[in-house]
């Protein structure tokens, strides 16, 4: 929270200079624009000879280009490009360029090279990520990735952005009191790595050059980057606090769940960026780690792109961290040294120059890091424009298809908990109450990091437009401190045939600098609902906005509570989303991506463990799905319909079997004490071909029982052979949406890889495979079918 004041104070001066900044470069004459550099006729209008600069030569390769434009600039000029708020080089034409966007659920006013204003005043707002993923719908992630990308490129154009978006977050929730649960993909690191791929490729791919072999000149419909690199879920948490917290990470637990997002991101997304986070991880800040940039995202992953910090991350490593008490000169020769290529603050620009003509580091590694900038600038057209996208305007922003979409969105994520009696959906037409400190929300829908919406769509305009409406707040505010208004929603349920209650959490109880303390609805909220549902006459329908879990144990245990809808926070489309659901106008089909526990979890263990597995000897319960075995308020993957479905499975194969030869060797695992060791227990899985031997498929077929049209998440989990110790209790290898009319069936193929999908990681960070029986399950322990699938080596 130290450094929040003085991020806020950072942005309000400097946007309104950034934002001029470029509105300058766009129109560098009255009358005359231009969205690239490279325009012949703009450097005429600057006095200079455009064909004097070879990194204006398109025969040139990229990396030609930028070694040219690099290689003309002083060292002082060099250094001024080498943070988000690039200064130019004027003599050579390069405008000044903010690096700084944000598009996380559409595009974000949050950093500075994005700004709204009377030509541009707003962009879609689609829901928080973390109901979008509620979805499980890699079609749809990527979509929405593609209509975001479109609005960004029309603002570019307008001169209202840049052309680098920071985003997506990345980060696997170890802990849901994190504020920023919101922004993620939840708690699997399968699940958080789909999201990313297909977010990324929908902000990315120009269409027809998604396979481009030399991935250094494929073009970017715009720059994305993965972040926050790694092991960072701490924001604000008593004591603890993101700028000094240090992050003690189990090499298990860093290859297997908190990196393995990233390296999805760089190999599969081909992302153009990573974010390096704030924590120290075992001591070192990732930023300026060599190992953690260099040697795995640049050499290992093989990093198309640059690295950037975390905004005001050197000064968070010498001032708050004191890491190895170095001084701005001897810190920022570490990180650019270890693989930083662009700071996002001021200390490169304050201190690079001295470094390197003290010798602390080469001039060579600052010619390497903006190579790897100017590269990404030239290939998202930055230079050179990209044709298919120059007429990009006014109308590609908030257009009808892009709300509606928002709409989609939040229907496909929302997620139905309860239904007792199948009391939903409701017929349209009669007198609802419609109670709750959320039940006329509007900015409370978007989240965090968001921009201007196109247009609010609050549950009372929605419901409003639908029936006849009684509105009572209840509460003011999430915070919810008194009961002087729970007279009035009493009142208006009362005399409704329908309840429905709106309750949950703002940016002021989860958020960036914002952790949670408890699993509760905030202040007298539970309070309220209890109360109104006593004395409603008909069914109550509860609804919660958060961006995590949250106990509603006593609601879920009430019988006057016939149902509970999460619908996370659902954008700027969420009264509607929510109207057609409860209505009865799309089915739900949302499954939870975090395990909902109960409120007494956050009693067993701190936040500050980092631990994803148990840890007996000090009474720690395991995190997430994969290690938790407790009784949970609703778990991970959970997820009702208006309609039934049921699985059958066609005839998988039953056995792989690996021949080894005298290079690859067996491996020993650590069993439990009643469970007799294999004679090769495992093998590791870079020594093994992972060939078509390996290659798991079956086909699943999803029989709609019920009368209703609707869609069914297929999850496919792998559970590890019996009795090895330390290992996960299951995991998600693949899911897939399908719709399914009423009384049909759609089949559903499944294909992965044995080395991908059944690999553990052991305490040392070896990824083995495992022999023995391993149990592919598809569906939850309500709805479900399994079948052993046994590895062998001989």
């Amino acid at each position: 929270m130290g450094k929040s004041f003085g991020f806020v104070l950072f942005f309000l001066s400097v946007h309104s200079i950034v934002s001029e900044c470029t509105r300058l470069w766009t129109n560098d004459y009255v009358g005359k624009s231009y969205s690239h550099v490279c325009d012949e006729s703009r450097y005429a209008m600057l006095g200079l000879d455009m064909k004097r600069f070879s990194f204006c030569d398109k025969s040139l390769s990229y990396e030609e280009r930028a070694k040219d434009l690099v290689s003309r600039m002083s060292l002082r000029e060099k250094v001024m490009q080498t943070v988000n708020n690039a200064s130019g080089v004027s003599r050579l034409g390069l405008p000044q360029y903010s690096w700084w966007s944000e598009a996380l659920h559409g595009i974000s006013n949050l950093g500075p090279g994005v700004f709204f204003d009377d030509t541009i005043p707003g962009a879609t707002s689609f829901p928080a990520v973390i109901l979008s993923t509620a979805a499980f719908n890699q079609t749809l992630w990527k979509t929405m990735g593609q209509v975001v990308s479109t609005e960004g490129r029309a603002m570019y154009n307008m001169g209202h952005a840049g052309l680098t978006f920071w985003s997506p977050n990345i980060n696997v929730v170890r802990d849901t009191r994190w504020g920023r649960t919101q922004e993620t993909s939840g708690e699997d690191p399968y699940v958080v790595g789909e999201f990313g791929v297909n977010y990324v490729r929908g902000l990315q791919d120009v269409q027809g050059t998604e396979n481009t072999k030399d991935l250094n000149s494929r073009p970017l419909k715009v720059s994305s980057c993965c972040k926050h690199y790694a092991a960072y879920d701490l924001d604000s948490w008593f004591e603890f606090d993101r700028h000094t917290f240090d992050a003690r990470v189990s090499v298990q637990d860093m290859t297997e769940t908190f990196v393995a997002p990233f390296e999805r991101c760089v190999k599969e997304g081909d992302v153009s960026s990573v974010m390096c986070s704030f924590n120290k991880i075992n001591g070192i800040p990732p930023c300026s780690d060599p190992r953690l940039l260099k040697g795995v995202i640049r050499d290992q992953w093989d990093l198309h792109g640059y690295i950037v910090s975390d905004c005001f991350g050197m000064e968070v490593i010498v001032d708050d961290q004191k890491y190895l008490n170095d001084s701005k000169v001897d810190a920022v020769a570490k990180t650019l040294q270890a693989g930083l290529d662009l700071e996002c603050g001021h200390y490169y620009t304050d201190a690079l120059e001295d470094s390197v003509e003290a010798g602390k580091v080469s001039q060579y590694e600052l010619d390497r890091a903006l190579k790897n900038l100017y590269v990404v600038l030239m290939r998202a057209g930055y230079f050179d424009g990209i044709p298919a996208y120059d007429s990009l305007g006014l109308k590609d922003i908030c257009a009808d298809d892009h709300i509606e979409l928002a709409r989609e969105a939040a229907r496909q994520g929302i997620v139905l908990l309860k239904n007792d009696n199948g009391v939903l959906p409701l017929e349209p037409g009669i007198n609802i109450a419609l109670v709750g400190p959320h039940a006329n929300a509007t900015q409370v829908m978007i989240g965090n990091y968001a921009g201007l919406p196109c247009k609010y769509v609050s549950p009372l305009e929605a419901f409003s437009a639908i029936g006849d409406v009684r509105y009572a707040t209840g509460c003011l505010d999430a915070p919810c401190s008194n009961d002087t208004y729970f007279s009035e929603a009493k009142k208006a349920a009362k005399h409704a045939e329908a309840t429905i209650i709106f309750v949950g959490t703002d940016l002021s109880i989860e958020a960036e600098f914002i952790d949670r303390v408890n699993f509760l609805l905030p202040g007298n909220q539970a309070k309220l609902v209890k109360q109104v549902a006593k004395i409603s006459k008909g069914p109550v329908i509860l609804v919660v906005l958060s961006g995590s879990n949250i106990d509603v144990s006593f609601a879920k245990n009430n019988p006057k509570i016939s149902a509970i809808l999460w619908i996370g926070f659902p954008g700027e489309q969420g009264g509607n989303a929510i109207a057609d659901v409860v209505f009865g106008k799309y089915n739900p089909g949302g499954r939870l991506p975090v395990t909902w526990y109960e409120a007494d979890y956050v009693n067993m263990l701190p936040m500050s463990s980092m631990s994803l597995r148990p840890v007996r000897e000090l009474g720690y319960p395991g995190r997430t799905y994969k290690f938790f075995n407790g009784s949970t308020v609703y778990p991970f993957g959970y997820g009702m319909s208006y309609t039934k479905f049921s699985y059958s499975l066609s005839a998988p194969k039953n056995s792989i079997n690996i021949s080894l030869n005298k290079l690859q060797k067996c491996r020993k695992m650590a069993y439990t004490e009643d469970q007799e060791a294999p004679s090769c227990p495992a093998v590791l899985v870079d020594d093994i071909s992972c060939d078509e031997n390996s290659t798991i498929e079956f086909e699943v077929g999803v029989t709609n029982v019920g009368k209703m049209d609707g869609s069914d998440v297929v999850m496919v989990y792998s559970v590890p052979p019996f009795g090895i110790v330390g290992t996960h209790i299951k995991q998600v290898i693949g899911f897939q949406r399908v719709f399914v009319a009423a009384g049909a069936t759609e089949k559903v193929k499944f294909s992965t890889n044995a080395c991908k999908s059944l690999r553990i990681v052991d305490r040392t960070g070896y990824s083995l495979l495992p022999s023995g029986y391993h149990i592919i399950k598809i569906g939850d322990d309500s709805n479900s079918v399994s079948y052993p699938l046994q590895v062998v080596y001989s």
